[in-house]
């Protein structure tokens, strides 16, 4: 395999179609680790539809064992807006390495090639959350050179509450 593009690491690349069964395993992989396994309801068509279709509103890049190899790690990420800087920035949803290939550069790599994507279109932020326990992660996010951001606070709006205010009466 040839690497994703001009600028992205060897081993990652961008997700096909064809990759979504892969993707939407380590999205469930991931709910594993976070401790989650029932919270996703995801489907392949959803994958298919948001990421592929007439409409996509996500991108993601994959990581192989080895070149033509197995998917084993992924990126799912879309653009975001900040009105202070004036210019866009990437949110990473999700980052996900299967177990057996942490440890390899691979989670890194990934990282790496989000960066130089935001870094090639001009973006001036990579931002994303992580779980106050999920300290292995913690420390290689920090080792990369990245900072919490300790005075924010993540809100979401779910559920009956969205239905709630959402409602036009």
């Amino acid at each position: 395999m040839a690497d994703a593009g001009p600028g992205l690491p060897a081993g990652v690349r961008h997700a096909r179609p064809e990759d979504v069964p892969d993707v939407l395993r380590l999205i469930r992989g991931l709910a594993d680790y976070e401790r989650e396994p029932d919270a996703v309801e995801t489907t392949e068509d959803d994958l298919q539809r948001w990421v592929f279709g007439d409409d996509p509103v996500a991108n993601v890049l994959v990581a192989e064992s080895a070149p033509g190899g197995p998917v084993v790690g992924m990126a799912l990420w879309f653009r975001t807006y900040s009105t202070w800087t004036g210019v866009p920035g990437i949110y990473l949803e999700d980052l996900y390495v299967d177990p057996q290939a942490r440890g390899t550069g691979l989670g890194k790599a990934l990282l790496a090639a989000l960066a130089r994507i935001a870094v090639d279109r001009g973006y001036r932020r990579v931002e994303w959350a992580v779980l106050d326990w999920n300290t292995p992660s913690i420390e290689f996010y920090e080792s990369l050179g990245a900072c919490p951001m300790q005075e924010w606070s993540t809100y979401r709006l779910t559920g009956e509450a969205l239905t709630e205010l959402g409602r036009t009466d």
